[in-house]
């Protein structure tokens, strides 16, 4: 039985590179969900006027990967405790937001969430949002497999690969051989 799954934290090209390194997730997809407008284009959202975040669709497997190590891995990849911003890319576009499919999914997300604030674990509260995948729209094809296709931009350097040399070392049992 296969899954899917929406996460937005902060910029896709990041958190598709993450996802695309785990065993079990057969498709990540960078898109659009969580905004008004009916099939938005990347201009558009980042303007901030649509209301969609940045997001990616992992399409996984849960007998090889579960939901709760996507969520660990989600919330080591991004700072869930920024409002509306990662980084410097500010804007309700760049959100902390887990748009469920199954109400197994919801659950656990909502536990963990509760988790966080009950236990302290961040210095700041966890601001990321918990709501059901209403509509995914897919990005341009420029932005697919954007890290791969531009590992030497100074962006790619300086923000995507030091995320994936952490996300290497702390989940190496998760990564793809």
């Amino acid at each position: 039985m296969i899954e899917k799954v929406v996460f937005g934290g902060g910029c896709f090209w990041c958190t598709e590179a993450a996802f695309s390194m785990l065993k079990g997730v057969t498709s990540v997809v960078s898109g659009y969900a969580g905004g008004k407008r009916e099939a938005p284009t990347y201009e558009q959202v980042s303007g901030g006027g649509t209301g969609h975040a940045e997001v990616i669709e992992v399409t996984y497997d849960p007998l090889v990967i579960t939901f709760d190590d996507l969520l660990a891995v989600f919330f080591n990849v991004h700072d869930p405790t920024q409002l509306n911003a990662q980084g410097n890319d500010i804007g309700t576009q760049y959100r902390s937001a887990i748009f469920y499919t199954t109400d197994s999914q919801k659950i656990s997300a909502e536990k963990l969430v509760k988790e966080f604030a009950e236990t302290n674990a961040y210095d700041k509260p966890v601001v990321t949002e918990v709501m059901p995948l209403e509509q995914f729209y897919p990005a341009e094809q420029y932005h697919k497999d954007y890290y791969k296709r531009n590992q030497d931009a100074p962006y790619c350097q300086i923000v995507i690969t030091p995320k994936l040399e952490k996300l290497q070392r702390r989940f190496a049992s998760l990564i793809q051989s």
